[in-house]
């Protein structure tokens, strides 16, 4: 090992990803050890550090090249000793210099006084809070005020982050590119406008409201009126996810939907207020879409949405196909429940698509309508590579079969149907045109009938969900 060029370790060294890989052989030798711990860009750590305090001082002392730090306590019992605490983070901006990207997840005795420590990062260029219930909107705004630097800021379930005066500072600052906020419950959409200017920095924002517990904030007139007067520049937006919204027609969020220019992705979960017309102008602004995924309310489970115009339909779907000639990824699902749906999303709505747009992903969930008749027409599908029906249960072996016969198809994934059985697969045992072929709790399928039906299978029979 002595006789060998540096430059040719250190290459060796660099292609060991495994953390457990490259620990073991740090304690091969001495030139290993020196040379990992140069090399160590990014730890993860948690409940092993006992003393926190301590172990995290040697490891910053160990590792000086740090650049990306996760600490997560998820799991975690008093039994394994304490968490890390504000002093942890002191510890960080002073020992870590090169910190640029820090992950705290379940690190409940961390407070805004180890965000303020923290504001002396200089390079921290990305910040993941998930349940710190602790810190608060005073904390975030101290950091931001002291990281200049930042542009990605993700906050899922920090349930005292009320106040909002960090969005708008950081729309100021004019930074930010990665926005997600996740369950924060104080935090509606009427606070997104405070971001400001900083929209047109934004390339990627998630936005999710806790299902469970909706906070319904209470906005003046003239707060309300902002969104309608006020330009939001969010043209350069290539990715957006909006999960559980309340969306009002012309206004918040929608006005969002319908200025995006340059979207890429677009994610829509359980959005109550999306029209048809919020989607039309969105395909007709933003050519270059490449992915969409719309999971919508069944007839049932929100029924005052049934002949309401508040609702996507397949006019959704066809300015789609009419205007996204790029569109490669579809996902279509329809929220748990007892009865389909049938008065959104239709099967002529969902072929129009896949005929007229390049659709390589094709994802269903709980798509009644889609049916044999939409299998056979998916035998014209040239580009289509992978394909994942789940709950589609008018699709029956003489459907299934039809597989065999799509052009391109390599991934098939297929999970809780109830209309398929190992007849269905029978085409494609011993042909081996599938790639992979993914069998999730499919009562009538066995582990044997999927046996040599592709190059790669996986099975898995839990039938719980039917009970």
């Amino acid at each position: 090992m002595d006789n060998i060029p540096e430059h040719i370790v250190w290459e060796i060294l660099s292609r060991i990803k495994k953390t457990g890989d490259r620990n073991a052989v740090s304690l091969a030798c001495k030139r290993l050890y020196y040379l990992d711990n140069a090399q160590r860009h990014c730890i993860r750590v948690g409940c092993g550090m006992d003393p926190a305090d301590e172990a995290l001082t040697c490891l910053c002392i160990r590792f000086q090249n740090l650049s990306r730090v996760e600490i997560t306590y998820s799991g975690w019992m008093s039994k394994l000793g304490k968490q890390l605490d504000d002093k942890g983070l002191l510890i960080l901006s002073n020992d870590c210099p090169l910190l640029s990207d820090l992950s705290l997840s379940y690190c409940t005795f961390i407070t805004d006084v180890g965000l303020r420590y923290l504001a002396s990062s200089s390079n921290l260029s990305s910040l993941r809070l998930n349940f710190t219930p602790r810190i608060t909107g005073c904390g975030i705004l101290s950091l931001v005020v002291g990281c200049k630097n930042l542009s990605r800021l993700h906050l899922i379930r920090c349930l005292n982050v009320s106040s909002v005066e960090w969005l708008e500072y950081l729309g100021k600052l004019g930074t930010l590119e990665d926005l997600s906020i996740k369950n924060c419950r104080a935090i509606g959409e009427g606070d997104l406008i405070k971001l400001g200017h900083g929209w047109h920095k934004l390339r990627r924002l998630q936005f999710e409201v806790d299902a469970n517990y909706r906070y319904m904030k209470v906005y003046d007139r003239l707060s309300v009126d902002r969104w309608q007067k006020q330009h939001v520049p969010c043209e350069n937006i290539l990715e957006l996810s909006l999960v559980n919204c309340i969306i009002s027609p012309g206004r918040g969020l929608a006005c969002v939907l319908r200025k995006c220019k340059n979207l890429e992705k677009i994610h829509l979960d359980m959005c109550v207020g999306v029209m048809d017309f919020d989607i039309i102008c969105l395909s007709q602004r933003s050519s270059n879409l490449q992915s969409v995924s719309f999971r919508v309310p069944s007839d049932f489970s929100l029924p005052s949405l049934v002949n309401n115009p508040l609702r996507l339909t397949d006019e959704s779907l066809k300015a789609l196909a009419q205007n996204c000639s790029k569109l490669e990824s579809v996902r279509i699902s329809f929220s748990d429940g007892e009865f389909p749906s049938f008065s959104s999303f239709t099967l002529s709505g969902i072929l129009c698509l896949i005929q007229r747009c390049p659709v390589r992903l094709l994802a269903l969930d709980h798509v009644y309508s889609f049916d044999d008749v939409g299998m056979e027409a998916l035998c014209a599908a040239e580009y289509l590579e992978s394909l994942e029906l789940v709950r589609c249960q008018e699709i029956s072996d003489e459907g299934l079969q039809l597989v065999s016969q799509f052009p391109r198809l390599c991934t098939l994934r297929l999970g809780k149907c109830l209309g398929i059985s190992d007849d269905g697969l029978k085409p494609l045992v011993g042909s081996l045109k599938l790639d992979l072929l993914a069998i999730e709790d499919c009562p009538q399928i066995s582990e044997r009938g999927v046996q040599g039906a592709a190059k790669s299978v996986s099975f898995r029979q839990d039938l719980s969900w039917m009970y």
